[in-house]
Formats: structure tokens, sequence, C-alpha cells
């Protein structure tokens, strides 16, 4: 009976643990970073009402960012384990996603600076957008690659020796047969 209870964990364990399709990852990378979104946007007005707007909106973005790299690695890539190098490459993502915003909305500003709300918004989000789809390859190729499986080697199977006499390893004769060095 145990023996069951222990393959039926260690199935479950498996299933959570197998790597999604990537169309299904990118679904929930988009939903968890989506959520996550919306829950600092209902976090950050409240918040910015206590502190200057710049302390919280940098609060609420630490924050955000270390609970969607926990969700991402959970469910969108399923992922064994995270740690303080996984948020560190997320955040890292996430720096180089607003460089890549703040850059696109510069370059309008310079092409057109008479640019209207609709215009700025539409590529504000076109490159959010393009950011977010690099932030999942990147997270799913090189954050969080190994797909939850154990990441150690398998033990070598063990020798299995062909039936028949064994050389004796005294004799040097049989030792120079097997290519045995008669002095180990």
């Amino acid at each position: 009976m145990e023996s069951a209870a222990a393959a039926d964990t260690a199935d479950q364990d498996a299933e959570q643990h197998t790597a999604l399709t990537p169309p299904a990852a990118f679904v929930r990378f988009a939903v968890c970073g989506g959520g996550v979104g919306v829950a600092a946007g209902g976090v950050l007005l409240p918040l910015a009402a206590w502190l200057p707007f710049a302390v919280a909106n940098a609060l609420v973005t630490v924050g955000s960012t270390l609970l969607a790299t926990e969700l991402h690695a959970r469910f969108s890539f399923r992922a064994a384990r995270t740690g303080w190098r996984c948020h560190l490459q997320s955040g890292l993502t996430v720096v180089v996603s607003y460089l890549f915003t703040t850059a696109a909305l510069t370059a309008l500003h310079s092409a057109d600076p008479a640019a209207g709300a609709l215009l700025r918004q539409a590529v504000y989000l076109a490159a959010s957008g393009l950011a977010g789809i690099g932030r999942f390859l990147v997270l799913r190729l090189l954050v969080f690659s190994g797909d939850g499986r154990r990441t150690e080697p398998e033990p070598a199977a063990p020798v299995r020796r062909l039936p028949g006499p064994r050389p004796d390893p005294r004799d040097a004769s049989a030792a120079d047969r097997t290519g045995l060095d008669a002095a180990a």
C-alpha cells in the first residue's frame, strides 16, 4: 500500500515538473504577468498616497517582479526551483524591457514631438508587447531552461560480467589477456 502511495506521489511530482509546450507556457506567462500587472496597478496608487510616487513605484516594481518571477517559475515554466539568481536574471529582463519601451517612446517623441495620446499609447503597447515576447524567450530559454526534471546524471548501471571463469588477479598472464594491470 505504501509503495502505491509513493508511486502516486512520484507521478504527481513528475507531472508537476513536466515542461509545457511553448504556446501553453506563453499563455500562462501572459496570464500570470498580466494578473500581477493589474494587481500592481491596484496597489500603486493607494501606496503613492502615503509615499512619494517614485518610491511607491519602485517598491511596487520590485515586489511585483519578485511575485511574477515566482509565478512564472512555478506555473509558466514549471521550474523545479527558483533562487536569487533567477530573481536577479528576471529583474534584469525587466530593466531591459523598461529601457526598450523608453527608447521607443523617446524615438517617437524625436520623430513627432506633437504625437497624440493615442499614438503614444499605441507605440508604448507595441513596445511592451515586443518586450514581453523578449522576456518570455529569455526566461524560457535561459533563466528557466530546465524542465524541472533531475539535473544530476543518473547513476551508472551496474556492470554485468559474462558467465565463465574469472581470471586470477595474481596470475600475470591472465591479467595480460584481460587488459588488467597486474599491479592493481
